[in-house]
């Protein structure tokens, strides 16, 4: 589909192409070869296998060149795609082992890359820092206060991912609350493998205003009634989903009876090489599943760009290209 996209919740380590995980590799003589099948692609059995091939993916990326050549290639992707504005996550847990100087050079590569592939492909990239998880909280801590050193006009939020099963939201409090008092805006994973009460514990306990899958809520409807009425938006990964078998099918996927119940949807690729899927395919999957047109696409779009956490002034330039892109 050759509408303009805007896509809320990419990893960038998730969003390496195998080819290009496989060349860092060799170049660097690094064995994760058991990380993918006989075609080439990543290869996990669950969820959990699948960090831990996440994370070994990442393993082969270990400087700031390194990250700089990731960015443009996933951002490459990205814009083939037809994506104008993406937010992805960060980890200093990757990036420098979460010093702050060591973050900053890698946070500089990658925005360096990122503004060559604005100037070359038209895209625009925004950050968003996100702790790991089960690396736990105190890790977690380190890692928001490399986040507010360096919030700013493009390190715009604050975001958890990781295992949903390990730990609650509230003892992530404290790292919410710096990045809050540095000015970065707030989502959370939450609502994928963890239940409804995630969600509601994610809202409660890190007042968040944006939430990472948050499918589950539709198994909860008051749950549903009070993300519509508070406004909360959830980055919704369809293609994610179904991959990891979530649901069966898109057809089965909640993402339209949120809708309806009105529910503020995005639409977006999570890891887009190991759910085989790009924003192209989400949009056309979703579009035969639900028949939907491209005034529903657009909607999406504007809600999308409405809830990224950019500074007005790129909200706008971006919201005007939708514009003319529409008429």
């Amino acid at each position: 589909m050759t509408l303009p996209k805007i896509e809320l919740h990419l990893h960038l380590e998730g969003a390496a192409p195998p080819a290009f995980v496989r060349g860092l590799a060799t170049e660097k003589k690094i064995d994760i070869s058991g990380i993918f099948d006989d075609r080439g692609n990543y290869a996990y059995t669950d969820f959990w296998h699948f960090l831990k091939v996440y994370e070994a993916a990442t393993s082969v990326l270990t400087t700031p060149a390194d990250y700089a050549r990731l960015t443009r290639a996933v951002l490459a992707e990205s814009a083939a795609s037809g994506v104008i504005y993406s937010e992805c996550f960060l980890s200093p847990d990757f990036c420098g082992g979460r010093d702050v100087g060591a973050w900053r050079e890698y946070l500089h590569a990658i925005r360096e890359a990122a503004e060559e592939a604005e100037r070359q492909d038209g895209i625009t990239l925004r950050g968003i820092v996100t702790p790991i998880r089960h690396f736990g909280p105190e890790k977690a801590r380190e890692t928001a206060l490399c986040a507010a050193e360096t919030a700013g006009d493009w390190l715009v939020g604050f975001g958890l991912a990781g295992d949903e099963k390990v730990g609650r939201p509230k003892d992530f409090a404290w790292s919410f609350d710096c990045a809050r008092e540095a000015g970065l805006r707030l989502t959370c994973h939450a609502g994928e493998w963890g239940g409804p009460d995630s969600v509601r514990d994610a809202v409660r306990d890190l007042r968040v205003e944006r939430i990472g899958h948050g499918v589950r809520a539709i198994e909860d409807p008051a749950l549903v009634d009070e993300l519509a009425e508070a406004g909360i938006v959830l980055e919704v990964c369809p293609g994610s989903n179904v991959a990891l078998k979530l649901y069966p099918n898109f057809r089965a996927h909640p993402i339209e009876k949120l809708m309806e119940r009105g529910v503020k949807v995005t639409v977006s690729t999570d890891d887009p090489p190991f759910f085989h899927t790009t924003m192209a395919r989400e949009y056309d999957a979703l579009a035969e599943a639900f028949g939907w047109d491209d005034g529903v696409f657009r909607q999406i779009a504007d809600t999308s760009i409405r809830a990224a956490f950019c500074m007005e002034e790129t909200r706008d330039k971006i919201l005007k290209r939708l514009e003319k892109a529409h008429a």
